[in-house]
Formats: C-alpha cells, structure tokens, sequence
C-alpha cells in the first residue's frame, strides 16, 4: 500500500512516500582481501587462511589465525566480502609448499622446492627467509629520474622477476577454489560474495593496483583467468582485456584504484601511464571502467595531505610514506597521489576535454593479507599474518622503512542498496551511492538539491524526503534555473552503535574559478558540544577522553548522531564544483597504544597514540552550463 502524507512548508508541496519505492540501507564491506592464495601473503606467514577462512571470518564465525595460531573472530560481521587475491602467481607459492604444483607449470621451480625444504628446516630460527625471498620480487628504485613511462624503466616489468613461466593450469585450479568457495558461502539478502581479484601493476614501485570485481557467477567466472600485470602494467591494456571478456563471456566488470598514497604521482596524473596527455577518449574509457576508487586503508590514507591542503587540521590522516620496492628512498607526495587534488584536476581536465576521468566514488577497504578483513582498532590483526601480535610488527625491516607499528585498522567500503545481493550491490558501486570509513560503521547520507524542506533534518522519512528534492552522494545536481540560487546539501550522520561518538560533519568543497585555479574549501557544518566557530571558521577541538595509562576513552564528548541542511556561502553559478562529507569521530586508542601498553612501552614505537576515525562520501558534483 502506497501512503502520502501532504504538507505546505516554505511554499514547497511535499509528497512524502512510505512504499512507492524500495527504501535502501547501508550495508558495510570489504572490497580488498588476500587469502593465502595471493604469493605475497604466503610469503609473509599466511599459509593456511584461504577464501573459505577469510569468508567464516566475516560473517562472524571464529576462525584460527594462519600465523599464531589462536582462535579469533571479529566483532561485527561484514555484509559482504571480496577476496582479491593477486592474479600473478595465483595459487603458485602454494601448491610449491605443499608439493601440488601441476607438473606442465614447473619451470625453474625447482630451485623454489629446494629453496623452501631450507627454509622448512630453518623456519624455527630464521623467520626471515620467505620475507627476504619476497623482496626479490619488489620493483628496483628507478633508472632514471624523469617522469616518463615507468613501466619502460630498466628491471621494472614485472615478467622480469617472474622465474615460474607459465603457471596457468595451477593457479586456474586455485582460481577455481576461489570461486566454488564463493558460491558456496553467497547468501543473498544476508551475506554476499562477489567474486574478483587484483591486478598488480607496480612499475617503479608505483603502486597502480587494481581491485576487479564481478556480480556474475561461477557460470562466466568459468570462461576466464583473471587477468594479471604480468600481461601488462598498463591500465589501457586492463580495460581492453575487461572490454574483451565482457563481450565474449557477458561477464560484467568494474576496477577498482588501489589505495593511492605511494603511486608516484601516476594514478591520477595529467596523462596516461605512457605519458600522453589525457584527452576525451582517455577520459571516457576510464571512468567507464573505474567509477569508485579506494580512499583508506591498512597500509594509509589518500583524502587529503597538508602539503596540497595547508588550511586543511585534518589532512594528514595516517599519512604512510613508504615505497613498494628494492632499496629505500625518500617519500616524495604528488597531487597525483591524492583524491581531493585527483578530483579538482578532474574539473580541470574535463573543461579542456569534455569528459572528466576522476569523476569517482569513494570507498574504504582493508587490503590485509592475513585472510582476515579485520578494520576494528581494538581487533586488528595486522596487515599481514605476522603482524598479529605485538613482538612482530617490525617484520618487514630488512626490505622496507615501514613496519606494523605505521598502520592502523582500515577500511571498510558502506553501500546504500535496495538490497544486501550481488546485483544490488553491483548496482549501487555503478551510480556511486558509496562511502568510506576507516574502520567504524558510521551511518552517513548526503543529499544535495536546490530546496529541501524545513522539516527535513529531523523528519523520520530523511532518505525520502533525500530523494525526492534532491540527488545522493555519487550524482550530479542539474541545474534548474538561472537565478543563481545556491545548492542545499542535506546530512546526516549516526555513530557506530558500538564505538565512539561524533565529533564534526565538514563540507569538502573544490571549484575551478574563473581564472582556471583549481579551489578548494573544508566547511564545519554541524558539530557537538555546544563550541563555536571562530572567524576563520575553525571550531575548537572535541577534546579528547582516551586513557593513555590503559588504552580505554568514554562518551562523554561528542554526539551519538548529527544532522544539517547547508546552504552553500560561496557558491558561483559559472563554476563546476564537487561536494563531500567527511564525518569525525572523537579521538580512540590507535592499535599501537594497545600493543605498546601489552608490552610495558612507554610509548608506541611508531605512529600516534590516538586516532580520530573518519567517513568520507562519495562527492556529488555541480556542472556550470
């Protein structure tokens, strides 16, 4: 039955409906996990948590843990779950261990049999040995020193350091595992399993990574492997590869930007990865292909940075400045490595091409490689398996300057669906009504439109009214006269039920002026606790309840729920602009104070005590006629 409720409030007739229309929720995932399929991750200790392991895991049954072996289980099950296993050597270092490499795939690898019999022996006083072997399969500090096309740089293409050959038929039989293991553990409407895996491009050390993911099932994902950087690092030739599946198979697919923060200035550059100036055909194909990117996760966060947002208190988030590769050196941020400079560029380009290439969505993701989405602070268990307890988080020493201690628990990618199954999913990832979170399950909606009624803070039908006077986070708000009126962006944000409060709801805003310059703007927009803004605009901060003698804080700051309609101060009609939410919590324990404290330190070895928590929606944008 359809139910409307008529009113007149600031002239606006509003039509509210109960049922004409299936009412969305958000549901909470993971869109980036290893198992021990993924060579890396066996490298590192994880030898025995495979996509089974990392699917009982999520939907909240208590699994063992593939390094220390304990029993473990997360706090609140996920709702859905991708285990991205990396297409390169899929299923190989495996089968090596347990001697069920298929025969016609050896190659050289017999030298890796007799490599791990040593290390089989030595295991219990050299822990090292798989770690130090890992490294030699790290790209080397480039050649040379300009901005060229990485992937032509000297010892940088992936094949290169490849000693396997051709392992097709065994890591198609772990391809295989990978998909029976998510048909079997698919729920619809209560847990859902997407297939997909990633494409590891890394030239130079320039993480470009991939996550591709599918709704489509055992019947397509039967026809294909997964496509891997060791047929190509370039992201032209991904996409190529995606278009020519799909059309041979009917399989659908979507790409997903790895965390962005150590790409090296080439993720969201000004040109392709060959160094040729993006144009409208550029611009088309790869937000076709890439609608949403991944904003945080364990290995750092890509919003914002002081560098490129100097007025910005809350850029540097878990900034993580470490290179992916042999030998180390200095960390060198670029606009390119970022998501709110990536999105102003996309306003810029799109004025001189036509068509805007950054014009994505934004979602968290955990990246661990333990087979355990563990995004909790409280119940983290590491980025890798060794990473698990606190006497080993300096694991990775020998081969990098990062270690456990940089890291915190992140992320987890929250979807506004008419439904928790693959389709809706899928959809809801295409039309961008996504957000990130680094770790907590904060509840945000983001509307934008040209007058929302008084009532529509506090009204029970919040997402209806949304909708009806306006667009959700991911859309474009059209224009609809020429009067010059400014946009409304309607807010809401609820804590997690089981973590921290609210601290501030901030309005991110960039533009590309009259002058072609690329703008930006950090609104405080709503707020607990009764502070005031000051003339600049800032707010004071919440203060702050964690007990650093015991790692434990309270709820007596902040606000378990807020709300605003905004109206845009500056807005200029003849500008594009985006607009995004990002939602604070109040400060927690950071998982290094815990292990610190487990330890008798006085302080963390690396990394800050405490950690304010975030959500970030997916923008909505403004287009100038």
């Amino acid at each position: 039955m359809i139910i409307k409720r008529i009113a007149l409030i600031c002239g606006l007739t509003i039509s509210m409906v109960s049922a004409a229309e299936p009412e969305k929720q958000v549901y909470f995932g993971d869109t980036h996990l290893h198992s021990s399929y993924s060579f890396d991750a066996f490298l590192n200790n994880n030898h025995s948590a495979d996509p089974d392991t990392a699917y009982r895991w999520a939907k909240g049954q208590p699994v063992i843990h593939p390094y220390n072996r304990t029993r473990v289980q997360i706090n609140t099950p996920l709702d859905f779950l991708v285990v991205s296993d990396h297409a390169e050597m899929l299923g190989v270092m495996r089968a090596v261990r347990e001697g069920t490499i298929i025969k016609e795939d050896l190659g050289w690898i017999g030298n890796i049999k007799r490599w791990y019999a040593f290390r089989l022996m030595n295991e219990a006083i050299d822990t090292d040995t798989g770690l130090q072997f890992f490294g030699q399969f790290l790209p080397k500090i480039a050649a040379n020193s300009d901005h060229s096309d990485p992937v032509k740089d000297t010892g940088n293409n992936i094949s290169d350091v490849n000693i396997f050959g051709d392992t097709t038929k065994t890591s198609t039989r772990a391809w295989d595992d990978i998909v029976e293991s998510a048909e079997r553990h698919n729920d619809p409407g209560t847990f859902t399993s997407l297939l997909g895996w990633e494409w590891s491009s890394v030239p130079m050390g320039a993480n470009l990574h991939r996550i591709v993911i599918t709704p489509d099932g055992a019947d397509k994902a039967s026809q294909f492997l997964p496509y891997g950087s060791d047929k190509s690092q370039y992201p032209e030739d991904l996409w190529q590869w995606l278009d020519e599946t799909q059309q041979r198979t009917g399989t659908r697919f979507m790409a997903i930007p790895h965390n962005s923060n150590v790409s090296k200035g080439y993720m969201f550059d000004d040109t392709s990865l060959r160094g040729v100036p993006i144009d409208a055909e550029y611009a088309r194909r790869r937000i076709k292909w890439e609608p949403i990117v991944e904003v945080t996760q364990i290995k750092g966060d890509s919003e914002a940075r002081s560098d490129f947002s100097p007025n910005d208190e809350f850029a540097d988030f878990e900034n993580y400045d470490h290179y992916i590769q042999q030998g180390k050196s200095a960390y060198k941020a670029s606009t390119a490595d970022y998501i709110r400079p990536a999105l102003k560029k996309g306003l810029a380009i799109e004025l001189e091409v036509g068509v805007n290439p950054y014009k994505f969505g934004l979602i968290g993701s955990t990246d661990a490689h333990s087979g355990l989405s563990s995004a909790e602070e409280s119940n983290f268990w590491g980025k890798m398996a060794k990473d698990s307890t606190p006497e080993t988080k300096e694991r990775f020493g020998s081969i990098s300057s990062s270690n456990g201690w940089n890291m915190s628990a992140s992320g987890l990618a929250a979807v506004w669906a008419e439904e928790n199954t693959r389709e809706g999913l899928y959809a809801a990832f295409k039309r961008k009504e996504v957000y990130a979170t680094s770790g907590p399950r904060m509840r945000v909606q983001m509307f934008a439109g040209w007058q929302f009624p008084d009532n529509a803070v506090m009204a029970e039908n919040f997402s209806a009214i949304g909708n009806q006077y306006g667009v959700p986070m991911g859309g474009d708000l059209l224009t609809t006269s020429d009067d010059g009126k400014a946009p409304s962006l309607l807010i809401r944000a609820v804590k997690d039920p089981v973590d921290a409060n609210l601290d501030r709801i901030q309005v991110v805003k960039g533009w590309v002026d009259n002058d072609g310059r690329q703008q930006e703007r950090v609104y405080n927009v709503a707020w607990s606790d009764d502070r005031e803004l000051n003339a600049d605009g800032k707010l004071p901060n919440v203060g702050n309840t964690v007990d650093l003698s015991s790692g434990r804080y309270t709820n007596t700051i902040g606000q378990a729920e807020l709300a605003v309609l905004w109206v845009d101060p500056d807005f200029n009609p003849k500008n594009s602009a985006f607009y995004y939410t990002r939602v604070l919590q109040i400060p927690t324990p950071r998982n290094g104070l815990l292990d610190s404290l487990a330890l008798g330190l006085d302080e963390p070895p690396r990394g800050p005590k405490t950690i304010q928590e975030r959500a970030y929606t997916s923008p909505i944008w403004y287009q100038s006629q």
